[in-house]
């Protein structure tokens, strides 16, 4: 009698580890590797979360999220991934600068990456193809740097007269060297003349902008880099002190009181890379999946900050406009 308790003893638990091991793979991981800080990020991360739910992962619910934020340190992202990669997560989302793809694919050539950036993916060597990406890396492209163009159009619009325009670059970003080309010929085309302005820490803000004082630009370009996103308010303090109009690439920095951005709606294709990530865990190979750009881009104007710099907005420029805050 006892024999027979003790073989149902056996079989029991033998069920009960055969149960809790199918449990297991039920809840997934996705490593979500982003070079800048969450407080910069929270509508950005709160779209992600929306696309991974609009395909039924509900983080806490039935999907495990592990958070790695650089806060802007990209020396960080390779011991991150890394460690992403160690913990055996499903996925990994790599958010941000194109410094967060290249150190998920240096970590990893086996686990799914869903990148989202403002690179182009194919010159950064992050696919060879964007319509049926090779290895195991797809995502979203902001094409910010693509933008760079329109933003200087948008200097000359603005101020006519414009002859020397400054130029706010993270010299730590591997796209800098090829987007500062890309600006300096987008301003020699528009006939001016540009002066460099780095700005690799917190420390180096304040003088930056003491130097563009200094120089007399007419306006001051702040290229699209995941660390600045970090410092919307100094930013765009130590911009308004010196009374020059800047132009930046990000909504969030004209809400927080600058004066001119244009760029993707970042938050939407957060989304995207929320819904690509959700496509990766039902078993979509990244191959599946083209890389993505954006459709719209978004034109904003703080009316505010305009009449607080003196400036004088052209209607030519206004009714352009997606939005204007007044």
């Amino acid at each position: 009698m006892n024999h027979g308790h003790t073989v149902l003893g056996v079989a029991a638990l033998a069920f009960f580890s055969a149960a809790i091991h199918a449990q297991r793979p039920a809840t997934p991981t996705i490593g979500f590797l982003e070079s800048g800080s969450p407080a910069a990020f929270v509508d950005r991360l709160a779209a992600f979360r929306r696309g991974l739910a609009e395909n039924g992962y509900v983080e806490g619910k039935n999907l495990v999220i592990e958070y790695r934020w650089a806060e802007g340190h990209y020396d960080r992202l390779p011991a991150f991934a890394a460690e992403l990669v160690k913990k055996g997560v499903s996925v990994i989302a790599a958010t941000g600068s194109p410094n967060t793809a290249r150190a998920a694919q240096a970590a990893t050539k086996t686990i799914p990456i869903v990148f989202a950036n403002g690179g182009d993916p194919l010159k950064l060597g992050l696919v060879s193809s964007l319509g049926k990406p090779d290895g195991n890396s797809t995502g979203v492209s902001f094409f910010s740097s693509t933008l760079l163009e329109k933003r200087m159009e948008l200097v000359r619009q603005l101020l006519p007269k414009a002859k020397l325009v400054a130029i706010v670059v993270n010299p730590n970003n591997p796209v800098t060297a090829s987007d500062l080309k890309h600006l300096k010929s987008a301003a020699t085309s528009f006939g001016l003349q540009t002066l460099i302005l780095n700005v690799a820490t917190e420390a180096q803000l304040e003088p930056a902008f003491r130097e563009a004082a200094r120089n007399h630009p007419d306006a001051i370009v702040v290229h699209n880099d995941a660390y600045f996103s970090t410092l919307t308010k100094q930013f765009v303090a130590a911009a308004n002190r010196t009374a020059i109009p800047a132009i930046y690439h990000l909504r969030d920095f004209v809400t927080a009181g600058g004066l001119i951005s244009y760029g993707t709606n970042h938050p939407e294709m957060y989304r995207q890379a929320g819904v690509y990530a959700a496509r990766m865990l039902k078993g979509t190979k990244p191959t599946d999946l083209p890389v993505l750009f954006p459709t719209k881009f978004e034109f904003i104007v703080n009316l505010k900050t305009a009449k607080a710099l003196n400036i004088k907005v052209p209607e030519s420029v206004l009714i352009r406009a997606d939005e204007i805050i007044e």
